[in-house]
């Protein structure tokens, strides 16, 4: 497990782009933590890494969003899948060309694969957040090391 403390937005979008740098094809983030914590900022940096040049904001609404870039980046928000059991075909994502950042991956746990880079994002202040990474298997867990230094 790896913690960070950040002071602003742009500390938060700094420790994704370094993440970013590290992903490849089919590699699975979730991301979990109150409404306004980060979740979103966290993922734009990762998008920036990722070389993506439209502007990142929650899919709330459509569930995903789908950006192209170095690699492609799948962008879920399944906030509003609480209590359904609707597969709208998770495992094309999470075994696709692009990396998969999943918000709120609590409400859709059993479709998540067991692999995974798991980010819990924590609002201390207006500005302050502390970020727990938390790496699910051997890949992860080397990225977690490379991050780390």
């Amino acid at each position: 497990m790896l913690m960070f403390k950040t002071q602003s937005e742009m500390e938060t979008k700094e420790i994704a782009i370094k993440l970013a740098e590290m992903l490849h094809p089919g590699d699975v983030i979730t991301l979990d933590g109150d409404l306004g914590a980060g979740k979103t900022t966290f993922t734009k940096g990762l998008a920036e890494g990722l070389e993506i040049k439209r502007t990142v904001n929650s899919p709330t609404y459509t569930i995903i969003k789908e950006y192209e870039g170095r690699i492609p980046l799948y962008h879920m928000d399944v906030y509003r899948l609480e209590g359904s059991e609707e597969d709208i075909g998770f495992d094309e994502y999470f075994e696709g060309e692009g990396v998969t950042v999943v918000e709120w991956s609590l409400f859709i746990e059993s479709y998540l694969p067991v692999n995974r880079l798991m980010i819990s994002i924590e609002k201390v202040d207006e500005q302050q957040r502390s970020i727990t990474i938390n790496p699910k298997g051997d890949r992860y867990e080397q990225i977690s090391k490379e991050l780390k230094e």
